[in-house]
């Protein structure tokens, strides 16, 4: 015969209460199971790592500057966030606007002198089918003709020239980024070549590490290592090997791509970059070790869902994995969630993982 609901709620009240007062030995031994999720361990193929520093940077970092002369009217703000394309600063143009209409006044003028050269020439020719104009006459009127020629192509690359200067009072962003800081502002006069703006994009990132050269032959290309800055752990795929070495610090240098903005521009953070080639080891995941002062633990559970403590030593790691040596197999199920409070020989119940 079963109790009925209100005499289950008080037997799990009482239970929850002794669970504060009693040792957790006694209540282990009461029959009382514990919630746990579980791991396989596994066999992996992992590499001794050292951590060295690296940088996270910007692969599209620019400096942007004047490329015509005059007085700045406007500058972005530094924290503007821009797309290709986009209007960086804009210098005064005013006397470029003047000189365009010049310019296109002598190319008109340019036309119509190649037009009415042109117009001669064929009259002359026609005359001369009739012995009225002489040949030198026929021959001045075309090298005329050919000169107008080259001086409205003279005009026309002026024009262009010019058009090309007004573009650029328009200074444009070539990649999409940030403004992180204005070294010119709105007022100031600028020359060719004038530091405006610096530009940063923060969509495409890198991490550049150099490590010594004795590990050389143990990175490349393509290769995913772990990232660690602060709190926060992440792995990154090799893009480059730069395979020259300092001579003075013995040191090469590494590139690993970044997705999306896992940390900002300039962070410091550490790259495990292997030592030696890769070998079968047992690996657990980190959740699953217990830390006590006796030293480290994990909860291994048999098949009468029973808890049983295996000391074990750690290796390398690898993300949220780490080599074990213990009493282990490849396919123990070891606890990690729960296991802080769990004892030797409790029954535990698995709940599956979301």
């Amino acid at each position: 015969m079963y109790p009925s609901d209100p005499v289950r709620r008080r037997l799990s009240l009482g239970l929850s209460v002794l669970s504060v007062f009693l040792p957790l030995s006694l209540l282990a031994q009461s029959g009382a199971s514990a919630l746990v999720r579980v791991a396989v361990v596994r066999n992996q193929s992992l590499a001794p790592v050292t951590f060295v520093p690296a940088t996270v940077v910007s692969r599209n970092d620019a400096e942007l500057s004047a490329e015509v002369e005059g007085r700045l009217v406007m500058v972005a703000e530094v924290g503007d966030e821009l797309a290709s394309g986009d209007t960086v600063a804009v210098i005064e143009d005013r006397s470029l606007q003047l000189l365009k209409l010049e310019m296109e006044a002598e190319v008109v003028r340019a036309e119509a002198r190649l037009k009415f050269l042109e117009s001669e020439l064929q009259r002359f020719t026609t005359l001369a089918e009739s012995n009225l104009a002489a040949a030198n006459q026929i021959d001045l009127t075309r090298s005329e003709r050919d000169a107008a020629v080259g001086d409205l192509d003279v005009a026309k690359a002026r024009l262009a020239q010019n058009q090309d200067k007004l573009n650029k009072t328009r200074i444009l962003a070539p990649h999409s980024g940030i403004v992180v800081e204005r070294l010119m502002t709105p007022g100031e006069r600028v020359t060719e070549g004038s530091p405006v703006v610096r530009l940063v994009d923060q969509d495409h990132l890198e991490v550049i590490a150099r490590a010594p050269l004795d590990y050389y032959q143990y990175v490349r290309r393509g290769q995913v290592l772990e990232l660690q800055g602060g709190p926060q752990a992440l792995t990154g795929k090799v893009r480059t090997v730069v395979a020259v070495g300092d001579e003075n610090t013995h040191l090469f240098e590494l590139r690993i791509d970044l997705e999306g903005r896992p940390f900002p521009v300039g962070q410091t953070v550490k790259v495990a970059v292997p030592t030696s080639d890769s070998r079968e080891v047992l690996t657990i995941p980190r959740d699953a070790l217990v830390l006590r002062s006796e030293g480290q633990s994990v909860f291994v559970i048999d098949g009468k869902n029973q808890a049983r403590k295996v000391s074990v030593k750690t290796g390398t790691g690898a993300g949220g994995e780490i080599e074990v040596h213990g009493d282990l197999v490849a396919g123990d199920r070891v606890v990690v969630r729960g296991n802080e409070r769990l004892q030797p020989g409790q029954t535990v119940e698995i709940q599956e993982s979301n």
